[in-house]
């Protein structure tokens, strides 16, 4: 169907007539109910109507020049205008206040490029404020105005929908401080509501970063887990490893000893044969060939006692290449022990090993002058295992309080995340009963205002009986008169 943006926007009088025709069923029960509904309303209004001088008094009042001639012949410049202010001072909406609604209703249905063009701005504020305007008439009591009580307004319906507003002002006025109270009540609680809300924002907040902070604190103990372990199995190693190199050292002393009793034995045996051979000295010369004899077999036997004693050389320079590479194992031993700073299960076989090692060391002092230089190295290794056993008593106690430290920390922490989460299962059964509190305040207060406005209707009705009496009882004596 193509867009015709001369079209009207008011319903015409075929439209209506049809929905007229088509509106009910055709039911004389309905029909009946119908006009006796209509009669109702007319004797509201009849009621319920105020003489155009009053209304044209309360307009005046509200600082808009209106006349009597003006209420009957209308303009309908100047009734909008009129309506827009009842509109502001009852709700507080004018055609600038729909204005943004409507603009941005009318950019998303038909865009920003045609929508001035389509829709102009006087007409789209208008139509925004009518929606506004209905829905007061309505709480009013006027239920069938439409946009021609804007567009084309006649003097009945203006003095019906004048009439209308101004006793509905009237009884706002008169229910001022129960509407004020009402107001201010719930004002107070939707505060205390915002202010609780915002409350439990921030604990969420706080256990958020406290979670956060556990986290952190739960990686690094396990990293702090994973390291020991690491370092527990590195210690293992290495302990395996000493205890390889101190076996080889054992077992490189134990042979030293037997080269040295070997040594010793054979320079006892080079001596005896000295002796020997000055005993027969005497018997060798008394004949040059067995001289010369007796001196090549002496000959012989130096020469192999001189390549046994440069064996025994080489076999001494290798044990002091042993003895050196002894020294740099027990550099190696030194970073090991080291390593075994941080594990205090180890220090008491540590200690163990150090008795062991103060005893070896007492045994080896006790040996002769051929074992002097190993002893003096073992004792300088000795003193350097003294430094990091002292090192190592240093950082285990440093660790401890370290850990302690930490251990502390937890704990706090521990204690302050059980306190929040109690002040938070607090806060939150607190906030769950002002919930229910509120909820059954509302209640209260809606049932309030009902009973009020029943009694009010009530006492209204009442007031209407008493009027319509009052107004028969005058008839009837006028007619009497």
């Amino acid at each position: 169907m193509a867009y015709n943006p001369r079209m009207s926007i008011l319903p015409s009088q075929h439209q209506q007539s049809r929905l007229g025709g088509n509106g009910g069923p055709n039911n004389p029960n309905h029909n009946r109910a119908m006009t006796q509904k209509k009669q109702e309303e007319e004797a509201a209004y009849a009621n319920m109507r105020l003489p155009d001088r009053e209304i044209v008094g309360c307009i005046n009042e509200l600082g808009i020049p209106f006349t009597v001639s003006d209420l009957q012949k209308p303009n309908p410049i100047q009734v909008q205008q009129i309506f827009e202010w009842f509109g502001e001072i009852l709700m507080n909406k004018t055609r600038q206040t729909v204005d943004p609604a409507m603009r941005a209703a009318m950019e998303d249905v038909v865009g920003q490029q045609y929508g001035d063009g389509l829709m102009p701005a006087d007409a789209r504020s208008l139509m925004g404020f009518f929606v506004s305007l209905r829905t007061l008439m309505v709480h009013c009591g006027v239920k069938d105005f439409s946009f021609a009580d804007l567009y084309r307004p006649t003097h009945d319906r203006l003095v019906k929908i004048f009439s209308y507003i101004i006793n509905f002002v009237r009884f706002r006025e008169s229910q001022t401080g129960i509407i004020d109270e009402h107001c201010n009540r719930a004002e107070a609680t939707k505060q205390r509501i915002e202010f609780l809300f915002g409350e439990n924002q921030n604990m969420e907040s706080q256990l958020d970063e406290m979670r956060a902070n556990r986290r952190q604190m739960e990686q690094l103990v396990t990293e702090k887990t994973r390291r020991n372990e690491e370092l527990k199995k590195r210690l293992l190693d290495l302990r395996r490893a000493q205890e390889k190199v101190a076996q080889r050292l054992e077992d490189a002393k134990i042979k030293k000893g037997e080269l040295a009793n070997e040594l010793e034995e054979k320079t006892a045996l080079k001596l005896a044969m000295k002796q020997d051979c000055a005993k027969l000295r005497p018997y060798v010369l008394q004949s040059a060939t067995a001289l010369q004899n007796s001196l090549t077999e002496l000959s012989n036997t130096l020469n192999g006692d001189k390549g046994h004693i440069d064996s025994l050389d080489r076999r001494a320079r290798a044990l002091q290449t042993s003895t050196d590479s002894f020294a740099v194992v027990a550099t190696d031993v030194a970073s090991c022990i080291k390593l075994l700073e941080e594990i205090a299960v180890e220090l008491a076989k540590e200690e163990e090993e150090n008795i062991k090692n103060a005893k070896q060391r007492d045994a080896l002092t006790e040996r002769g002058a051929s074992v002097r230089e190993v002893e003096r190295t073992e004792l300088m290794l000795q003193r350097q295992l003294a430094k990091w056993a002292e090192r190592t008593e240093t950082l285990r106690s440093q660790s401890e309080e370290k850990a302690a430290r930490a251990k502390e920390r937890m704990e706090e922490l521990r204690a302050v995340h059980k306190k929040l989460t109690e002040e938070r299962g607090e806060k939150g059964k607190d906030i769950e009963r002002r919930r229910v509190r509120i909820e059954q305040t509302e209640k209260k207060m809606l049932d309030l205002k009902e009973n009020i406005e029943n009694e009010i209707h009530a006492a209204y009705d009442e007031y209407l009986k008493l009027e319509s009496h009052v107004k028969l009882y005058i008839t009837e004596m006028e007619q009497a008169i």
